[in-house]
């Protein structure tokens, strides 16, 4: 069922700048303060995948997509753009509905996706977790 939010024009422009000009490592999404349109909350540079997790709030829902680099054991290099949905347990429930709801509108959106997440704790996006995701789409 649709929440009837939509994603800001922005969000279609930022994500464009990470899949081409690959100067982007990830971009978080979140729903503005009226619950009616879905935005851009933070972009970054920094390939460091600790710090991705560390602004995937304890308490709250967000979006994300991350531009994912890794290595096959042949040692050829991928990368994927990866979609996360963030819904921690500590949400509130409300919140957790209307985001769970209104995730199609991003994630349509967004063409060039190879793989989608689904979190609620931490080991759910943890980096072995992404990896062996990403890794089942490269063959």
């Amino acid at each position: 069922m649709s929440s009837g939010v939509v994603a800001a024009p922005d969000c279609l422009t930022t994500f464009a700048q990470l899949k081409m000009s690959k100067s982007l490592k990830y971009i978080l999404f979140k729903l503005n303060d009226n619950r009616t349109q879905i935005v851009v909350d933070k972009t970054s540079e920094n390939p460091d995948y600790e710090e991705f997790l560390n602004n995937l709030p304890s308490d709250g829902c967000k979006w994300a997509v991350y531009d994912f680099h890794y290595e096959l054991e042949d040692g050829s290099k991928r990368n994927k753009l990866c979609f996360f949905s963030w819904s921690p347990d500590n949400a509130p429930i409300k919140a957790k509905m209307v985001h769970a709801s209104s995730k199609d509108a991003l994630r349509r959106s967004l063409d060039g996706i190879s793989v989608e997440i689904q979190g609620t704790d931490l080991t759910e996006v943890a980096y072995e977790t992404v990896l062996d995701k990403a890794k089942r789409f490269s063959k």
